[in-house]
């Protein structure tokens, strides 16, 4: 979800969230510590004029498109080659655990996705670089038709423009297998974060504005990270909190050079079964959401009829907080439903079918119905 990170933003994005899961969230039984509202956030970019140093850097690839609904022109800016190129792209990705840790009267709490153990062997980490977001070996479907074995954003990038990509079938946007990056390890003071029950899981929560502070200062850090990748910080049973309002399961953001601004992304992963953000869906969510809009051109967000092209928010509310199963290796994953272009008014014939939603979601959508 982005938004303008103000108490009146916050509160419409608390009633939404509210309004729109309520059958998902009537189904828990254990009382949470705050509110739970199911969210993903994204925070104001840290750009600045710095035309020397963008100059040694490449930047991410991306194209810019047009499309016009009720008489106005909405422009957008995604990652890779524009689909009637016909070409592939791949972007190198970083997979940085963050180890959260708590301290209390009691002794210590410690959430971390580089040794916390699922229950097929492998670490959080791991697991999430074995997600479809990674890997191939899913054929997946969209409106009935053929996307391909593929990752699951190239899947959903590809239905997007099927009107195009039919005829252009070279076209992909790929993640590269991604090199993991040293832990970042924060110990979260009382006056950031706390332990909570929070969908019926016991979790860390974090304020998103240190949190977010201490990633940028690790991207400062490591000069590995460069603007043409996708840095995902990725957290354990761990969620943010917006002036104290919960729960934020994810965000993408930007900094750094105006002409070569760096994207990142934060994705948690909860290994309870039906819980908010559940193994990979946030991630998936916030993949999607920074393939549509990667902060390197419309910097405040890509302005559309309902506010702001986000992909992932629609859809977060419904069952299952909007996420579909697909088995890949012997593992349930859960990947977010995401909103088609025609969702913010483009022509119905730019995606698969004329699809508003990469699944089909049964649920009646009409442009900008559900917000963006």
């Amino acid at each position: 979800m982005i938004k303008r990170l103000t108490a009146f933003s916050l509160q419409a994005a608390l009633a939404v969230a509210g309004c729109v899961s309520g059958v998902a969230m009537a189904q828990e039984q254990e009382e949470d510590t705050l509110p739970a509202h199911p969210m993903y956030a994204h925070m104001k970019p840290n750009l600045r004029g710095d035309a020397a140093t963008a100059a040694t850097v490449t930047p991410l690839n991306t194209f810019n498109g047009t499309f016009v609904y009720n008489g106005t022109t909405y422009s957008y800016n995604m990652v890779g080659a524009a689909p009637s190129t016909g070409e592939s792209t791949t972007i190198p990705a970083f997979i940085i655990p963050v180890k959260m840790v708590y301290k209390t009267s009691s002794g210590t709490t410690t959430f971390d996705p580089a040794t916390h153990t699922l229950t097929n062997g492998q670490t959080v980490e791991e697991n999430m670089i074995a997600s479809p977001i990674f890997q191939s070996g899913i054929d997946f479907k969209s409106g009935g038709v053929d996307m391909g074995n593929t990752q699951y954003i190239d899947a959903f990038q590809r239905g997007n423009f099927w009107g195009t990509v039919k005829s252009h079938t070279g076209y992909h946007l790929l993640l590269g297998t991604p090199k993991v990056m040293p832990e970042l390890t924060l110990n979260v003071g009382s006056s950031h974060g706390k332990l909570a029950t929070e969908f019926g899981v016991q979790v860390g929560l974090a304020d998103i504005f240190w949190f977010d502070a201490q990633l940028q200062n690790y991207i400062s850090a490591h000069s590995a990270i460069v603007p043409n990748s996708l840095p995902i910080f990725v957290t354990h049973d761990v969620y943010l909190t917006i002036l104290g309002g919960c729960c934020v399961g994810g965000y993408h953001n930007s900094m750094g050079s105006t002409s070569a601004p760096q994207a990142y992304a934060h994705a948690t992963y909860v290994d309870k079964v039906g819980a908010f953000a559940q193994d990979v869906s946030a991630l998936s969510h916030e993949v999607a959401e920074w393939a549509d809009d990667p902060q390197v051109v419309n910097v405040s967000g890509n302005p559309v009829a309902c506010g702001v092209l986000e992909v992932g928010d629609p859809e977060e509310g419904f069952n299952n907080y909007g996420a579909f199963p697909y088995t890949l290796n012997g593992f349930t994953y859960n990947l977010q439903d995401l909103v088609y272009l025609p969702y913010f008014g483009a022509p119905r014939s730019t995606s698969v079918s004329g699809a508003f939603t990469f699944h089909w979601n049964p649920f009646d959508l009409t442009v900008c119905s559900n917000g963006g």
